[in-house]
């Protein structure tokens, strides 16, 4: 039982693979857009993914049977390790993968090694399937997406009601994916080993499990395990990376995955189509990941093709054929080890000539000699070979240095790809990083010399506030000294008797006053209020365009902090008059009663 768990662990291996990666084809968006909790969407895919492996997985498995029967448990368990190692290494190199391709190229190496021949009628119908099946996809999400628009268009859903009607979709939807990705992907996983591995049926009353189901029961349970181990990561980062998404089109893109898959995987719907007198389906893997990229482009071609990344799929598509020819040699090259230093049998195909019945005695001698030599060869443990295994060994040696040079081509092109990739993007990091050097280091410049414009202008700032402010002192000591003596004058007047007396004194009087009214100071203060307070002023009409020019001259004085007695002797008008001024302007700024008016036009 332990050796049977060692040679099935490849194969489980690629199912928890297959499991942690494909999953995120079936609930990916719903996960990663927390439309469905992982935790739901890994017990839903898992117990459809088991189920749909042992119900519907021996149509595809037929089809890998025909293309290579691997015979011992030695060679399956070689042909899934290197399928999985393929997987693995490709996945490392960050090119795409499809462990369908993968195991079809690992059997595709078995046959070449162990000279059993390859049925080019089966690798033809499924190299087709690998191009319908992604064009089938795109078809039909085609079709479903403008179907799906004219429903939206058409019937007007409440947000909640459209909310729980996606979140029900996705789960119906990704239960039904799980089961076709189980029902057609199982047989990558399993498929080698349902020849050389034979269990017992099983009865359960009115059903049966067979070996080969049993098989597919264990495999689906690896990919269970797969999806909830270790699935949670890619579904929550799988988007958009080919194309942008709509809920409505991710939906649409998972049920077109899901009715590709349940096709190349159904042998009802197969039978039905051949007795219609139509052509059967080829029961055939199909990559999800594959037919998940032909309904994204399909739904892309249909919105115009302007969204898809091209660049993208020429990657790709390089990885879809590199696949097969990696797994390939991998497999004939791990067989060559299995079979040469463990001494495992992986399933040669011996070829036998019968003697004929008038070379009796001729054929007695040759087994008599053969018998000699078998002796001989057991008393030194040597393996003994006849003619035809000579000349297949030789053959065999000739393509394993064939496939060695090109296995070193491919590996030395990839990590020369590697290499240049990695020491481009050093580069551009590098470049980045000086760019990046070079613009702080001019950013700082600039910083430094805009701080010290902003303090040589906040010292001129400070300084002509000061002036302005000091020459506001000075027209209000001026007035207030004048005002005196206007006082003064009338006490004189009114002591003084003589008529020539009083007049001279009005007329002192009247000079004040003229030259009140002419004062270069005032004229001069005011021209420097508007021309360092322009700014100020040109907010402030912007804001509130009804204001007088007397007005913003007003809020201008009331911004440097000037009581309503100082504004009047710099205004040379009453203090109630400013007083009547400061209501109105207040009505038009829209202060209400209990804010200061000062601090609204300081803080403006």
């Amino acid at each position: 039982m332990i050796t049977l768990l060692f040679f099935l662990s490849s194969g489980l291996f690629l199912g928890w693979s297959l499991g942690a990666n494909d999953a995120a084809n079936i609930f990916g968006t719903a996960v990663g857009s927390r439309m469905v909790k992982f935790r739901q969407a890994a017990v839903i895919g898992s117990i459809f993914v088991i189920i749909g492996a042992v119900v519907q997985g021996a149509g595809a498995n037929d089809t890998l049977g025909k293309l290579g029967s691997v015979s011992t448990l030695a060679a399956a368990f070689t042909v899934a390790l290197s399928a999985a190692a393929t997987v693995y290494w490709m996945t490392r190199l960050r090119l795409p993968v499809s462990t369908s391709q993968a195991i079809v190229g690992a059997i595709i190496g078995w046959n070449l090694y162990t000279n059993n021949q390859t049925d080019f009628n089966t690798l033809t119908k499924i190299v087709t399937t690998w191009i319908s099946g992604p064009v089938l996809g795109g078809i039909f999400a085609a079709l479903l997406y403008m179907l799906t628009r004219k429903v939206l268009n058409r019937v007007r859903f409440h947000l909640f009601y459209r909310d729980v009607t996606i979140r029900l979709g996705l789960i119906l939807i990704g239960g039904f994916g799980a089961y076709s990705l189980g029902a057609n992907n199982i047989a990558n996983v399993m498929g080698v080993f349902t020849t050389a591995v034979r269990f017992p049926d099983i009865h359960f009353g009115i059903i049966t499990l067979s070996g080969t189901q049993q098989l597919f029961a264990i495999g689906g349970v690896a990919i269970a395990i797969g999806i909830i181990t270790y699935s949670k990561r890619v579904m929550e980062t799988v988007g958009n990376t080919l194309m942008p998404l709509t809920s409505e089109a991710a939906l649409v893109v998972v049920l077109s995955q899901a009715l590709v898959l349940f096709i190349f995987s159904s042998q009802s719907l197969s039978n039905a189509l051949v007795s219609l007198g139509l052509p059967p389906i080829p029961l055939v893997p199909v990559s999800s990941s594959q037919v998940v990229i032909g309904s994204i482009i399909g739904i892309g071609l249909l919105k115009g093709g302007k969204q898809i990344k091209y660049k993208v799929l020429g990657q790709i598509s390089v990885g879809w054929i590199a696949t097969p020819v990696i797994a390939g040699i991998v497999s004939f090259f791990l067989l060559f080890f299995i079979h040469n230093v463990f001494k495992q049998d992986v399933g040669f195909k011996t070829i036998t000539h019968p003697a004929p019945v008038s070379q009796q005695q001729a054929s007695d001698k040759l087994n008599a000699a053969d018998t000699i030599v078998m002796h001989q060869a057991k008393q030194i443990n040597k393996p003994v070979q006849n003619r035809e295994g000579e000349s297949s060994l030789n053959y065999g040696w000739i393509v394993s240095m064939f496939l060695l040079i090109v296995l070193m081509g491919v590996v030395y092109y990839f990590l020369l790809r590697e290499k240049k990739m990695q020491v481009s993007e050093q580069e551009k990091i590098d470049d980045l990083e000086n760019l990046v050097a070079l613009k702080a280091k001019s950013l700082e410049q600039e910083m430094e010399h805009y701080k010290e414009e902003h303090q040589n202008l906040d010292k001129e700032l400070k300084y002509q506030q000061k002036e302005m402010v000091n020459m506001a002192m000075n027209i209000i000591r001026k007035y207030e000294i004048v005002g005196q003596i206007k006082e003064d004058i009338n006490k004189i007047k009114k002591s003084v008797k003589e008529d020539e007396a009083r007049k001279a004194l009005n007329k002192v009087i009247l000079k004040i006053n003229q030259n009140l009214l002419l004062d270069r100071d005032r004229e001069s203060f005011q021209m420097h209020l508007e021309e360092h307070n322009s700014n100020f002023m040109h907010r402030l009409s912007e804001a509130y365009p009804g204001l007088t020019e007397n007005e913003k001259r007003l809020a201008t004085l009331l911004r440097m902090n000037l009581s309503s007695k100082e504004i009047a002797s710099i205004l040379n008008i009453s203090p109630k008059s400013v007083e009547m001024n400061r209501y109105r302007l207040r009505k038009k700024l829209q202060i209400p009663p209990k804010e200061n008016l000062t601090q609204f036009i300081r803080s403006f």
